[in-house]
């Protein structure tokens, strides 16, 4: 597959873009780019064409853009809303979960999260998932924001079906990504979400499922449920239940 390179949606209309900086370090370092090599451009707002190296100078470089490139996005919009982790545990679940094809990540404040993460890690993990649409060949940069209230969340997405991970629940997860075109997976801090709070998300909306047997971080559950939703919506096909989760 050919480098992915991450721009601005002004700069992928351009007939001819000069590649310089991280960009540069980018495709003639790590990704050992050369003269006459396809280069995909990608805008994080879904867009991408087919580029071509035609110049390569000491610090910069020159790509020609062509013809429209596949966007390489899930059917399923997904979005995650998760009780905020560590910092390492957040960069992790936003790296992969970039990959996998979540659209943004809402990092929640809860009764029984651990402490909130600030401007600067959330800037931190913004430059992860920058990095992760470049590595996988996404055309989309998720979101990553923090320091959201749930009902504010689901508040925001009146016509989203919206899945709460209960170990308690009677539904399993054959039912994440079928049929909707936008979801959301809730996933509570360790310890879980208070009374309180799981009662709040069920009167917005949100449906309680179990996922696995196993006791899962809180990243781990993320990803396992945005892998199962994203994969379901893409096949079409409606797997049987998992069995039941424990999300901590």
């Amino acid at each position: 597959m050919s480098a992915t390179l991450l721009v601005t949606p002004a700069e992928l209309d351009s007939a001819e873009l000069e590649i310089s900086g991280e960009a540069y370090h980018h495709l003639f370092h790590a990704a050992r780019a050369a003269v006459g090599d396809a280069v995909r451009m990608v805008d994080g707002r879904g867009r991408a064409r087919c580029g071509e190296i035609v110049r390569v100078e000491r610090r910069c470089a020159a790509v020609r853009l062509g013809a429209a490139a596949p966007s390489l996005e899930p059917v399923l919009w997904l979005e995650l809303l998760v009780a905020a982790p560590r910092p390492s545990r957040a960069s992790w679940l936003v790296e992969k979960g970039t990959e996998l094809g979540v659209r943004a990540f809402r990092f929640l404040d809860c009764e029984r999260s651990a402490r909130p993460l600030d401007s600067a890690a959330l800037d931190r993990l913004g430059r992860v998932a920058r990095a992760a649409v470049e590595q996988c060949g996404r055309s989309w940069l998720p979101e990553v924001t923090g320091g959201h209230r749930l009902e504010t969340v689901l508040a925001r997405h009146p016509h989203a079906a919206v899945f709460l991970l209960d170990p308690q629940a009677a539904a399993a997860a054959g039912e994440l990504g079928s049929g909707a075109a936008r979801s959301l997976v809730v996933v509570g801090p360790e310890g879980g979400f208070t009374a309180g709070e799981h009662e709040l998300a069920v009167r917005l909306g949100a449906r309680p499922i179990r996922l696995l047997a196993s006791v899962l971080r809180v990243e781990t559950a993320a990803l396992a449920a945005a892998a199962w939703a994203l994969l379901q919506a893409e096949s079409g096909a409606s797997p049987g239940p998992l069995g039941t989760p424990i999300a901590r």
